[in-house]
């Protein structure tokens, strides 16, 4: 059976909303799934970056868990080479290890974004990546 054209274009979520340029370079977004629960202490979203695109430098104060579900990505720690990212990968990030996310140059990229301890705070948002900190992965 032959598989539909835009296959690569379905999702399961919506797209959401504009994520701030602020805090992005290029074009991502955001939907909400849970928002900060006080009980449970989460937050989920499903973040849809264009090719390119990526987040600033950042921290959560109570960790985060990314689960890739389609394209491909990149990840980088601070002082740490960038990771690549591929459907299926999952990265846990502990509290306060300041690092970002995004789009390869190619692809568009979504994870699934669990803010976990979230009454620590759930981000705090630093310094964009820099055009030859994004291009140096190998």
């Amino acid at each position: 059976m032959k598989e539909p054209e835009n296959q690569l274009n379905e999702t399961i979520f919506p797209k959401g909303d504009l994520a701030s340029a602020d805090y992005f370079t290029g074009k991502a977004w955001v939907k909400m799934l849970v928002p900060n629960d006080p009980v449970l202490n989460t937050a989920v979203g499903n973040v849809v970056f264009e090719a390119g695109a990526r987040n600033n430098w950042h921290t959560h104060p109570g960790g985060q868990i990314l689960i890739v579900t389609q394209g491909t990505g990149y990840y980088q720690e601070e002082g740490k080479p960038i990771q690549l990212l591929q459907a299926g990968d999952v990265v846990n990030i502990q509290p306060e290890l300041k690092h970002w996310h995004g789009a390869s140059p190619d692809s568009e990229f979504t994870h699934i974004a669990i803010s976990t301890n979230t009454e620590k705070g759930i981000v705090d948002w630093l310094e964009p990546v820099t055009d030859e900190q994004y291009n140096s992965f190998k």
